[in-house]
């Protein structure tokens, strides 16, 4: 999964940056408003942390021009204000979740994979697709109840296509939801680690849809 980060404090950046790769996220930072503004408007993700207290354009007018342009992904707002009439300025422009600074940084992470969880349709923080279990809030998967070892990209990659499972999942969509904006999308590492997927995973259970993409059967069947 795919988070852009909006944050103009560099220490603190880094630390989401940090604490969101490490929970398997693939992460692009912003340093001001306008910049975060142009990615999220032009780039895809599956959800954005952001910063009322930005330079250029603050946070709010980030999130309203979002809105307005009908981007619709998740956004978790940070904010060091805590009065309730500026964090309903947050949410009447289109916030999905709050946090007040200073926060713990796992609480980050949970809420961001629970926005996700719900965009996508799913009310249970668990994932379900034939011997297949993600568990989104412990960001493990496991086959039969025996935990699959994957690396990060293969992770991202799998839980993806359980977030979607039964769909078609283009090769241009999983390339935008899986890798940050600097990623050679030209190369076949794509294609190396679906085929390391499946032979971590028992069964036929991704799809190969010629011309169109990839699909992770909700069963065990075809």
């Amino acid at each position: 999964m795919r988070i852009l980060v909006v944050e103009d404090e560099p220490v603190l950046a880094l630390r989401l940056q940090q604490t969101l790769e490490a929970a398997g996220f693939a992460v692009d930072v912003a340093y001001d408003g306008e910049e975060g503004w142009f990615l999220g408007d032009t780039e895809t993700y599956d959800a954005a942390v952001l910063d009322l207290g930005l330079p250029k354009i603050d946070g709010v007018t980030v999130l309203r021009r979002w809105r307005e342009a009908g981007r619709t992904l998740p956004v978790l707002i940070l904010t060091a204000r805590s009065r309730w009439t500026e964090k309903m300025a947050g949410f009447q422009a289109g916030a999905d979740d709050y946090l007040t600074k200073p926060f713990e940084m796992d609480e980050v992470v949970y809420r961001l994979r629970a926005l996700i969880r719900r965009a996508a349709g799913h009310a249970q923080p668990e994932l379900v697709c034939g011997p297949l279990r993600l568990d989104t809030l412990a960001g493990r998967v496991t086959q039969d109840g025996v935990p699959l070892k994957l690396t990060a990209q293969e992770f991202r990659i799998l839980s993806y296509l359980m977030h979607h499972a039964g769909k078609v999942v283009s090769r241009t969509e999983l390339l935008d939801h899986v890798y940050d904006r600097h990623f050679d999308s030209d190369s076949n590492v794509l294609e190396v680690l679906i085929g390391r997927i499946r032979r971590k995973i028992s069964g036929n259970l991704i799809h190969t849809v010629r011309g169109q993409g990839y699909r992770l059967a909700e069963a065990s069947g075809p």
